[in-house]
């Protein structure tokens, strides 16, 4: 076990290099902004410098053209592997984490003008729509393809979770325009 402290952005640096095989940064960006950049969003700086920590931990190689740009490209050692295969068998004790500005907007609503809400949702069930196109998009073009199959789970959960939210602002749309206050997940009248 490495005596650093590995975080969510070493392990998805090890799983993609696994995935992938050898990998240069840039590799990583484009493979994770078409991928788990859709449910995992953080700085893509940490894609550059990481790497390069987790080679220094041993958990990857590296080999850097000789001449042009000299890009470092990255492959997973047997150690990182282990520690890979470690983390994913760990339990998960961690509680979902939604950190959904259109939640805190919601929240403070209050402190806004009305129509502020009413226009939030109208956004909101725009922007559901266009994931789930997106989502069902890649399940036509991928839900048949062998060796992406295991990944596939994956947009099944961020299909059903699009169409929770969409279905909340629907009716929370649909109750603003009926004239009444906002009404909580089972119909009854949020708090005030």
């Amino acid at each position: 076990m490495p005596s650093e402290r590995l975080s969510p952005t070493s392990y998805v640096v090890l799983g993609m290099v696994g995935l992938r095989g050898p990998s240069t940064s840039y590799d990583l960006k484009r493979a994770i902004n078409r991928s788990i950049g859709y449910f995992w969003v953080f700085p893509h700086a940490g894609l550059y410098s990481e790497p390069q920590r987790l080679e220094g931990m041993g958990l990857l190689s590296a080999t850097t053209e000789s001449d042009g740009r000299r890009r470092r490209t990255y492959s997973l050692t047997d150690e990182g592997l282990r520690e890979l295969r470690a983390w994913l068998a760990a339990p998960t004790n961690e509680h979902f984490q939604l950190r959904d500005v259109a939640e805190l907007k919601l929240f403070f609503n209050e402190l806004g003008e009305p129509a502020n809400v009413r226009r939030l949702a109208r956004e909101q069930i725009a922007q559901h729509e266009e994931r789930i196109r997106v989502y069902e998009g890649m399940r036509q073009r991928y839900g048949d393809v062998a060796d992406v199959a295991p990944r596939m789970v994956t947009l099944g959960l961020g299909l059903e979770m699009e169409h929770a939210a969409l279905r909340f602002w629907t009716s929370l749309e649909r109750d603003l325009d009926g004239g009444g206050p906002p009404a909580g997940p089972s119909g009854e009248t949020a708090p005030g």
